[in-house]
């Protein structure tokens, strides 16, 4: 079966690149120096498991083991936010590639070619859009997204060419021939603690609208401006956050967070002219996230004209919710049941790649508990007697898939 020394014997090599050693928080951004050493490292360990390795158009990284028309996909991404943890994504890879080099080593063929990817920026960290290598997979991905920038003006497109891509390619990434994706991941949620389970079956996974939304008011002296004649950016964006959360608590399932602000020109005795903030929105029914999306620019822009500043939005990035496959949900809750754990079902607040492959293939998701629910952060924990029987369970769904 699996061996367990090496999967976890993996996970901590791929941890230590991109660490920080203070906060041992991991970083490794998309088209970067470290997210590059990340790709060498994984591709050797799909090589060792008996896979050849391909780079598509948009950089995903690509493992291939056997033949055939049809193709059995497993995967998850690598990449992490700032500060990240050493869990998030890569575990889904490094399960993966564990499943294929047992297959390997047991000299089992699999009927149909088996593919394990690591899907290129996931996170949207550097250039506040993500989902890019699957949304690429399932022909989603525009010219004009392919401009999106990051904090030095570099657009994703230019990253592509200064590591080798070529971004006017992008759409021989698209894929028709996945008859099934899986999917590992932590759960980055306390629903399996709760449950006392190490395992999670995967039900619909919440889609994210990402907003920015740009206040611009008057920069002015501090102590030379009266207050009742202030166009303050700050203060006018600190009653839209509210009013966003506010709006977000009024009874709905759906989540709105304010992530990621900056302040212009940032000065301690300048009254703030403008401000930049981000909106994520998530929601399992697309109809919801719809819905508070027109309340909350309603809203902000009923505090913006009584505050005297001026509002502008755009959308960053507009994915999809995805329910996951109903059989292939089946097929994991028998092979749970055979380790002696009770399936559960559960949603996924958080986004996936997989959102974007349920519009070419059926997907799956198995969850895998994580402590206190903490993810996206160093103090990220899923223990390695968890990973172990996840990872087992996953193996055992994956050869029902390929006999």
């Amino acid at each position: 079966m699996i061996n367990d020394h090496r999967l976890l014997q993996h996970l901590e090599q791929l941890s230590q690149i991109g660490c920080n050693d203070i906060t041992g928080g991991i970083n490794r951004l998309s088209f970067t120096l470290e997210e590059q050493q990340a790709i060498e490292l994984v591709a050797s360990y799909m090589q060792d498991a008996g896979m050849t390795v391909s780079v598509d158009a948009i950089g995903n990284i690509i493992g291939t083991y056997g033949t055939g028309p049809e193709t059995v996909m497993l995967g998850s991404h690598i990449d992490t936010v700032p500060e990240g943890g050493k869990y998030d994504g890569a575990l889904g890879v490094l399960a993966a590639i564990e499943v294929v080099h047992t297959l390997h080593e047991q000299h089992i063929r699999p009927t149909k070619k088996i593919q394990v990817v690591a899907f290129k920026d996931e996170e949207g960290t550097r250039f506040g859009f993500g989902l890019i290598g699957s949304k690429a997979m399932a022909g989603l991905l525009t010219d004009e997204q392919l401009q999106q920038t990051d904090a030095q003006g570099i657009s994703i497109a230019e990253a592509m060419t200064q590591f080798g891509l070529d971004a006017q390619t992008v759409t021989l990434a698209k894929r028709h021939d996945i008859t099934a994706y899986l999917e590992m991941h932590i759960e980055q949620g306390k629903v399996l603690e709760n449950e006392n389970l190490p395992v999670g079956i995967v039900t619909g996974i919440a889609a994210p609208l990402w907003l920015e939304i740009t206040v611009t008011g008057i920069s002015e002296h501090a102590g030379a401006t009266p207050m009742p004649i202030r166009q303050d950016a700050l203060t006018a964006a600190s009653e839209m956050v509210l009013a966003i959360e506010q709006l977000a608590n009024d009874g709905s399932d759906s989540v709105a967070t304010v992530g990621k602000l900056h302040v212009e020109p940032n000065g301690v005795n300048v009254v703030p002219g403008k401000v930049v903030f981000t909106v994520d929105i998530r929601d399992i029914e697309q109809d919801k996230i719809t819905a508070l999306e027109n309340q909350i620019l309603h809203k902000l822009a009923d505090i913006a004209q009584r505050r005297h500043v001026q509002l502008q939005y755009k959308i960053l990035q507009r994915v999809q919710p995805a329910k996951t496959d109903t059989i292939l949900q089946q097929q994991l809750a028998a092979r749970i049941e055979q380790q002696g754990i009770r399936p559960y079902f559960l949603m996924s607040g958080a986004g996936h790649d997989a959102m974007n492959i349920a519009l070419v293939a059926p997907i799956a998701m198995l969850f895998v508990r994580s402590k206190d629910g903490i993810s996206h952060n160093p103090l990220e924990y899923t223990s390695d007697e968890d990973i172990i029987v996840a990872t087992k369970i996953f193996y055992d769904t994956v050869l029902t898939l390929i006999k």
